[in-house]
């Protein structure tokens, strides 16, 4: 199954910030809408990604003033992506391999989502549970 797949009925509105947003603006979103990473968007592309990492890593390092420095000081860029026809297995192997949490997903290099490992993963238990559910139904019906 795509990517694509994964991300149709979902909301199409992606919860994201700019380059020229302030680290704590970018941190109030995290904290207001509970999520784990914004991709950072500037001329209708993605320029990087801003996450929780990115967060803690520019507080450990510089302390509180940090806060006012701009998203584009502190993101990690550029933003590891994935095409909407990408196989959820393959995305979640990037995932793994890469050691990154969030995606943005394209399609004719426009940004048509966003997905978590936590969504790849929810996926693959789904296949996970059907297997085993058709091997307990093949099991009880021999």
């Amino acid at each position: 199954m795509s990517v694509r797949k994964i991300l149709e009925g979902r909301d199409p509105a992606v919860v994201s910030c700019t380059p020229q947003d302030s680290v704590h603006t970018a941190a109030k979103l995290l904290a207001e809408k509970r999520i784990g990473a914004l991709p950072v968007l500037e001329g209708g592309g993605i320029a990087g990604i801003f996450s929780e990492r990115d967060l803690l890593y520019c507080v450990a390092r510089d302390g509180a003033s940090v806060l006012e420095r701009a998203v584009s000081e502190v993101m990690t860029s550029p933003a590891i992506t994935i095409e909407a026809d990408t196989d959820a297995l393959k995305a979640l192997s990037l995932m793994t391999r890469r050691r990154i949490r969030h995606l943005p997903v394209l399609d004719g290099g426009a940004m048509v989502g966003f997905v978590s490992i936590g969504d790849l993963v929810k996926y693959r238990m789904g296949i996970i549970e059907a297997e085993a559910e058709q091997m307990r139904e093949y099991i009880t019906s021999a």
